[in-house]
């Protein structure tokens, strides 16, 4: 409702605003107690300006107010809400040199000061009174806006000085008590949006079905009526809605060019943030709508943008609302590009599997304990064997003894930069012929030494020789690649920090095809499962390889503990598995990675899952404790198995070992665990329980400050 301006004789200099007495003290109290529990009622601004108005002009003795803030962007006030007046100041403020003056003096005074209306025409024609009073809204330094109060230019009794003042720091309370909610508010929904969102994903292995399951949920936290997706075609030059909360909005399709102006979502993939695009009707006067436009941006290009129709916002709320909506920005653009990055990450290692596989020599891979880790086609083929086959055979059951007293001969702990490989030429009973063999070490990342490559050219016609040796020294070029197998992967993976990423690379494929007959369902989920797999050994060798640096926090064990069990609660559920805990709830917190300290743990629960579940079911029991000395947490899983074979037991930590079939484990789980608890400065050991099945038992040293 507008109040009428009141009458005040001519305008005076600019008054600051006096102490009051104690007289006034009471009053003072109880309005801020009434401000008090209006904060402690609601988190709604739009449910607590209009009372801090109220007692603002009651405690000012005026006629109206606008609250104004600073927009971060412009470095300007904008009006966000107001008191006894028709409509909010549309125009920023200051707009006149001699205003910007007036504010600066204002702020740096950091209390209320009266100024003449006419020195302000900026605000004197929105309060229509003879007197302007701008009260300053501070946190501790920090400039959070202006509270501008509409009242007669007579001068201000003293007594109500701190009372104004008081009101001003209760806005200031209300603007930060009531941000402070929503960015709560908004984490918690955001990760429930990207964690329903990854679900979708993975379940449909369609980027677009979980695009259109964010911007349902992008609806619901905004308050919206239709939330758009829109993706950047680098290639056309174009932007293409791919998904919508609206199906029949989404079932007209819609293309548009990066360079039309007129498209809210082709301008925004310009923009750097989020922006209000256009203020709608509406016939409620507490809070309006608008459309808001997000920039999808990657690490180095556009992706796309997210449009919000019709998001319904309270007054004063602008500023928020564009904060969150780049926070949900910033969140979907780091899931879009990584499933675009994936897709590059994966059809690089797809170019590397089939070089590998198309060399014509016959190409063995092993690691220092000559267990064979790779072999190509050409070798598979001259053994009569499946590649699978070969897998984490010795070297020697697949070359004759020559060649494999030849590769025995490779110092793999030399640090002489000269013994890197080997060439002679050996006649081979085994593989059928004379054959030029190189044997070269593996070496990691820092020049580790990982095993052995050993390229076996055959050169039997020895009207060819010469020519066969030129091809050999190309061979032995791409044998050096081969050697920098490890550091490659490890450059190619290294965005791979989400466990799920693995699916997501093959959704982009499916996106450029389109939709899919449910015929395919199985062929797609085979896709999946075995992608899935691929990427778990790539991840898998690069953690054994030490490529990951330790990023060391203080953190709680159990806490990672309950989330490495929590992740194969399901399964064990299913599988007719109890976990049994016994939590050591007084153990001190210590220095370590906890992502890598979590994959070790869930590496040991796995085993022990599988362990109880080829017996029909059982239980895990996990403990914590602390050694009597105190210096070591010690964590034990112990499970209902058959246990570990005697014969097993010596070689359960060795990489590449295991006793599952070919195809279902890599052997690498238990090494891991090996790797990443020794790098933590820990001990980890395996036995049998005397009550039967496995125990495991990890000793984490505690840091003493």
């Amino acid at each position: 409702m507008k109040t009428k301006p009141s009458e005040a004789p001519s305008p005076k200099e600019n008054q600051p605003i006096g102490t009051s007495d104690d007289s006034t003290t009471r009053r003072r109290g109880s309005r801020f107690a009434t401000l008090a529990r209006l904060l402690t009622s609601t988190d709604r601004l739009a449910a607590l300006l209009p009372s801090f108005h109220q007692h603002a002009v009651d405690a000012a003795a005026g006629s109206c107010s606008v609250l104004l803030q600073f927009d971060p962007r412009t470095t300007r006030l904008r009006a966000t809400s107001a008191y006894g007046l028709d409509a909010l100041p549309a125009d920023p403020w200051p707009q006149t040199p001699p205003e910007t003056r007036l504010l600066d003096l204002t702020l740096r005074e950091g209390r209320p000061l009266l100024f003449p209306a006419d020195q302000i025409p900026g605000l004197q024609s929105a309060l229509r009174t003879d007197g302007i009073l701008l009260v300053p809204l501070l946190r501790l330094q920090e400039r959070v806006g202006l509270l501008v109060i509409g009242r007669s230019s007579r001068p201000v009794p003293a007594e109500m000085g701190e009372e104004v003042e008081a009101v001003g720091h209760a806005f200031v309370l209300a603007l930060d008590h009531t941000r402070s909610y929503r960015d709560a508010e908004l984490q918690r929904d955001l990760r429930s949006l990207l964690h329903e969102f990854s679900r979708t994903v993975s379940s449909s292995l369609k980027l677009a079905t979980g695009l259109e399951t964010f911007c349902e949920g992008a609806n619901r936290l905004f308050a919206a009526d239709r939330t758009s997706v829109w993706l950047h075609d680098r290639q056309a030059r174009e932007i293409a809605l791919e998904a919508s909360s609206d199906a029949a909005y989404l079932a007209l399709g819609g293309r548009v060019s990066t360079e039309d102006s007129l498209s809210p979502a082709a301008h925004a993939l310009r923009r750097e943030r989020a922006e209000i695009a256009a203020a709608l009707p509406s016939e409620d006067q507490v809070e309006s709508t608008v459309v808001v436009t997000v920039p999808l941006k990657g690490r180095r290009r556009a992706l796309g943008t997210l449009v919000l129709e019709s998001v319904r916002i309270d007054p004063g709320a602008e500023l928020d609302l564009i904060a969150r909506a780049d926070e949900v920005g910033r969140q979907l653009s780091a899931a879009i590009e990584n499933v675009q990055l994936l897709e590059v990450v994966l059809r690089s290692r797809r170019e590397l599997e089939n070089t590998f596989n198309s060399i014509a020599d016959l190409v063995i891979v092993a690691d220092r304990r000559g267990r064979v880790v790779h072999a190509n086609l050409a070798l598979a083929e001259r053994l009569g064997k499946s590649r699978d086959e070969l897998l984490e055979l010795r070297m020697e059951e697949l070359v004759g003894p020559e060649t494999a007293k030849l590769a025995a001969g490779i110092e793999l702990e030399s640090d002489r930069d000269d013994v890197t490989g080997v060439t002679r030429e050996l006649e081979d009973k085994v593989l059928n012929g004379v054959f030029s063999v190189t044997v070269t070490r593996l070496l990691g990342e820092s020049r580790e030494p990982l095993g052995l490559v050993l390229v076996a050219r055959d050169v039997t016609p020895r009207a060819r020789l010469e020519a066969e040796r030129a091809e050999l020294r190309s061979r032995l070029t791409q044998s050096e690649k081969l050697a920098a197998l490890g550091q490659l992967v490890a450059g190619i993976a290294h965005e791979l920090n989400n466990p799920l990423q693995g699916v997501l690379g093959h959704l982009e494929l499916l996106r450029s095809t389109g939709a899919f007959p449910k015929a395919l369902r199985r062929d797609i989920q085979l896709i999946y499962r075995e992608a899935d797999r691929a990427a778990k050994i790539v991840r898998n060798l690069l953690v054994f390889a030490g490529s990951r640096k330790l990023t060391r926090r203080r953190l709680s064990v159990n806490a990672v503990l309950s989330r490495a069990i929590a992740l194969r609660a399901p399964a064990c559920r299913a599988n007719g598995i109890e976990v049994i805990r016994h939590y050591d709830d007084k153990l001190p917190r210590l220095q370590g990675d906890p992502v890598l300290l979590q994959q070790a743990l869930f590496n040991i629960i796995i085993n022990a899952e599988q362990a109880v579940a080829d017996v029909g079911g059982g239980r895990i029991e996990v403990r914590t404790s602390l050694t009597p000395s105190r210096d070591m947490i010690v964590v034990s899983v112990r499970d209902t198995g058959h246990g570990i074979p005697p014969d097993v037991l010596p070689r359960i930590f060795e990489p590449f070992y295991t006793t599952k079939e070919v195809g279902k484990g890599t052997g690498l789980g238990l090494a891991i665990a090996y790797g990443i608890i020794q790098e933590h400065g820990g001990e980890i050991h395996a036995a049998n329980h005397p009550d039967g099945g496995a125990l495991f038992t990890v000793e984490l040293p505690v840091e003493h400050s």
